[in-house]
């Protein structure tokens, strides 16, 4: 009989072994977690203790590199030299300090623009949940607008009367073969144009 989670197939099939692979996996003790748990604890903690202790012997060497032993001198001359070694130094040593403290509050004022501009974007775009609402056209101008401009969408309001004046011809009703001969020839066409001038 297999194992669960063994990866042979058994004789219900492959659809059951892989189901009870999946529960085998799920289905952890308590103390088997708990043992887990205590387990990746403590190698975190030796992981920790390791890395303090590179970090001290990083700055030990780095201080045997850059601080050589002090010798006391004997007289009054070494002694003036060695302040005076040890004042360069301490002004080479400011200068950086000071060049490093100029870089942190440059890139501190960096970082608060960007927080800055990553609010105003998060804050700009918050698209509020929209309602579909039921609205006349001019209640909805009238809330975009304000109450002041009070809009109307009667369009034939404000269209122009424009009057069709009938012409003298059309009024007249008679024969419409008699209206034909006055226009024939060029005595009709001047009496065309001379109507519409």
């Amino acid at each position: 009989m297999p194992l669960f989670g063994s990866g042979l197939p058994d004789q219900t099939g492959p659809r059951k072994e892989s189901a009870a692979g999946k529960m085998a996996e799920k289905k952890m003790s308590l103390s088997r977690r708990n043992h887990l748990k205590s387990l990746l604890l403590q190698i975190g903690k030796e992981m920790l203790e390791e890395e303090a202790r590179q970090a001290e012997e990083e700055k030990m060497a780095y201080i045997r590199e850059n601080c050589p032993t002090l010798s006391f001198p004997q007289c009054t001359l070494e002694l003036q030299e060695l302040c005076r070694q040890l004042h360069k130094q301490i002004d080479l040593v400011d200068e950086e300090r000071y060049d490093m403290e100029i870089k942190v509050k440059k890139c501190c004022k960096e970082i608060d623009d960007l927080k800055m501009k990553v609010q105003d974007l998060n804050g700009r775009f918050k698209k509020p949940t929209l309602r579909r609402v039921r609205m006349s056209a001019d209640a909805m101008l009238a809330a975009l607008l304000g109450s002041k401009h009070k809009v109307s969408l009667d369009l034939r309001a404000n269209l122009k009367q424009v009057k069709k004046e009938l012409k003298d011809e059309e009024k007249q009703t008679g024969d419409w073969r008699k209206n034909i001969e006055d226009k024939a020839g060029m005595d009709g066409r001047k009496k065309m144009f001379e109507a519409e001038a």
